[in-house]
């Protein structure tokens, strides 16, 4: 490469440019050699060539892509910088669900963990492979025929944002990497994108001189530059990745290949190194171990206990994967977490500060929750200032008083919470807090249950609670309303433009508009948001409700109840609701208070007459009751009838559910031309029904 690069220092744009053929041949030296020193840059931390240099030879291969356009490849380093508006962010489905990691705070869970994966796999001894749980945003990138044509957010797992358009801004991610050497058409590689803690402190000190404003965290900088939509400003954030997995392999057949070419995580992280990608396992960072057993995964956890602040990038767990993709595979998974996997949790970081003062917030169901307001304090890189007391009892118990030093905690590296009171701090000015008997918002004498350590305010008509059930109601969760967040509706309350949930479907936009901030974009992008928040699914109408104690799985499971339309709930009793699944006497017991109350069937009515979904649509429950429903499936070999997408289809048409690998969780494989070591396996599992193509049309239209 020295030689090389002496070569093309020397080379004039003039001498590039003679002829078609020079520029040809330089542009791709150049691409070449670039690309070569950014790996040597951005992955391995060395840095041999001058930066004045390599600006020459970037800007010489610049304007030969000028003077040629159609020599600009879309792998060429050139292609990181520029760009513009990204506009909105398209919603994509994961090629495989990307699932969240079950969690380990003690050693004795670690060992439970083993006994699992020994009992699932039936094998005496089990490498596992430990790695830092990096605290920054997931994404997940598809490569095909080795360039990179995709690039998405985590999202809720099943979908995320395509982000594709930012991520080529971030120079530890290859825009190409040679996967074919491997035989891999196709491969999804997943992975952390994060900001090193120091480059924050940077960024933090740039941003408050030329803004006066401050990022709450490098995880929350490093989410919100991806979610930024002029793509140009992303390298402004100085985002880094590193890969964790490569979560799926094809032939360029569509067969599936990654446990048959991959039969390792070990050696996958040695084969992404290779292709150019930043991983755990590259020697620099040390921070990668392949341990023989359970015993060994803990020593090397323990010692990382110890190296966490010394890291150049926030991590607050290690991961433990099994290490041989065919026992990930036996293992399998659940819908929330693979079986083959564990995050260890280091303790959370603590801080002392002092309680200033608590204030006393009224939520939608008129619960009254003490919030701790604290001075200041810095804890695992978040400022916190509030802490929430969750009711009268908790104050007790810790004997928490106005003036005392608390520590803070945050629960998970992400809720602040009071742990203990720092007693021998007191000085005697400290003042006992006095629970209010009135509601802070409208004055009504407060109540509790004697099953409950809650006081609540019964006026329904509170204004506080209101304002609550409206933000509760646009939730994402709920109706899923766009660009109406919680301190847009604040303020929309507050100018009396929404006084009830109904009010969102009746919106004076011409009076939104005049208001600072609003435009006629913004303006028409909200009115299209809730338009179609009309059309949701019946199961959000529910949850928007705000039922107490009913989440979205109890909302599910009325809503697949419901043979048409909400109103049948009315008459439903306790007994009868009881009879479904997840629903015991207490929620029961709500629902049938919730629909009893004649102000809620208005506000029903209301919805359905401003053209608000309250039905079971018949497609909904085809699909819910289908007559796959209850069913596993899982793909293999090369499909003669129908593409691997119409497949999946089919089957999630007729209520069946996809898995992503064998295992005993599995009810039906579907075998194609040239299946491979998954119909092996399956085999082994007696409770697996094997298809051929014909089977399963059979069972999908008989």
């Amino acid at each position: 490469m020295i030689d090389l690069t002496n070569k093309l220092l020397k080379t004039s744009l003039t001498a590039a440019t003679a002829t078609e053929q020079n520029a040809t041949e330089t542009a791709a030296q150049l691409r070449q050699l670039l690309n070569y020193y950014d790996r040597l840059y951005y992955i391995e931390a060395a840095s041999p060539l001058p930066d004045t240099d390599y600006d020459y030879l970037f800007d010489l291969l610049r304007r030969i892509e000028q003077k040629y356009p159609n020599l600009r490849t879309t792998d060429s380093p050139t292609q990181r910088v520029g760009g513009g508006l990204s506009g909105d962010f398209p919603t994509i489905t994961h090629t495989i669900p990307m699932l969240s990691l079950d969690k380990a705070y003690e050693t004795t869970n670690l060992v439970d963990f083993d006994t699992s994966v020994k009992k699932l796999t039936t094998q005496t001894d089990v490498a596992y492979t430990v790695e830092p749980k990096f605290d920054g945003s997931s994404v997940a990138l598809i490569y095909e025929n080795d360039l990179l044509v995709r690039a998405a957010t985590r999202g809720d797992g099943e979908q995320g944002e395509d982000i594709t358009a930012n991520v080529r801004k971030i120079p530890t991610i290859p825009l190409s990497a040679t996967f074919s050497k491997y035989g891999i058409y196709r491969a999804e590689v997943r992975g952390e994108i994060i900001i090193n803690k120091h480059k924050f402190v940077e960024l933090q000190q740039t941003l408050i001189t030329s803004t006066g404003k401050t990022l709450a965290n490098p995880r929350n900088a490093a989410a919100g530059a991806l979610r930024l939509k002029d793509s140009s400003r992303v390298a402004e954030r100085k985002l880094e990745s590193f890969i964790y997995q490569l979560a799926a392999a094809f032939d360029q057949q569509g067969n599936d290949i990654l446990a048959t070419h991959c039969q390792t995580h070990s050696q996958n992280m040695e084969m992404m190194n290779k292709l150019g990608f930043r991983t755990p396992a590259a020697k620099q960072y040390n921070a990668f171990e392949i341990c023989t057993n359970i015993n060994e995964v803990i020593d090397h956890i323990d010692k990382w206990k110890a190296l966490r602040d010394t890291f150049d990038y926030e991590i607050d767990g290690m991961v433990v994967k099994v290490d041989k993709v065919a026992l990930q595979e036996q293992c399998g998974a659940t819908n929330h977490h693979p079986k083959w996997a564990i995050a260890f949790k280091f303790d959370a970081k603590q801080a002392a500060s002092i309680l200033e003062k608590i204030d006393f917030q009224v939520g939608r169901t008129g619960a009254i929750t003490p919030v701790a307001k604290l001075k200041p304090v810095q804890l695992a890189g978040v400022m916190v200032s509030s802490v929430s007391l969750h009711n009268e009892e908790f104050i007790r118990e810790r004997d928490i008083m106005i003036g005392d030093t608390v520590l803070v905690e945050r629960a998970g590296d992400v809720i602040p919470y009071i742990t203990a009171v720092d007693t021998d701090k007191r000085t005697g000015t400290e003042q006992a807090v006095v629970f209010p008997t009135e509601c802070p918002s409208c004055g009504s004498k407060l109540q509790k249950n004697e099953d409950e350590s809650v006081w609540r305010c019964l006026n329904a008509d509170c204004s506080a609670q209101v304002e609550e059930r409206i933000i509760h109601f646009a939730a994402k969760d709920s109706m899923d309303i766009r660009g109406l967040g919680d301190q847009i509706i604040r303020n929309f309350y507050k100018d009396g433009l929404l006084n009830s949930i109904e009010d969102i479907y009746q919106l004076n936009y011409f009076k939104i508009q005049q208001q600072e901030g609003w435009g006629t974009k913004s303006v028409e992008n909200l009115r299209n948001s809730i338009e179609a928040s009309k059309k949701q699914p019946l199961h959000r109408l529910i949850i928007g409700l705000g039922i107490r104690e009913a989440g979205q799985t109890t909302a599910k499971t009325l809503a697949q109840t419901i043979d048409k339309d909400l109103e049948e709930l009315y008459d439903w009793t306790t007994e009868k609701l009881k009879t479904l699944p997840d629903v015991g006497p207490k929620v029961a017991a709500n629902i049938v208070a919730f629909f009893a109350e004649p102000k809620n069937r208005v506000i029903i009515a209301k919805l359905k007459e401003l053209g608000v979904n309250t039905q079971q649509h018949e497609d909904a429950k085809r699909i819910e009751r289908g007559k796959l429903s209850g069913f596993t499936f899982l793909f293999t070999g090369s499909l003669q009838q129908f593409s691997r997408d119409k497949a999946h289809e089919l089957v999630e048409q007729n209520g069946g559910k996809l898995l992503g690998s064998v295992s005993k969780n599995l009810n039906y494989l579907v075998v194609g031309e040239n299946a491979g070591s998954k119909l092996d396996k399956a085999k082994k599992i007696p409770t697996i029904n094997i298809l051929t193509e014909d089977e399963f049309l059979a069972l999908v239209h008989n």
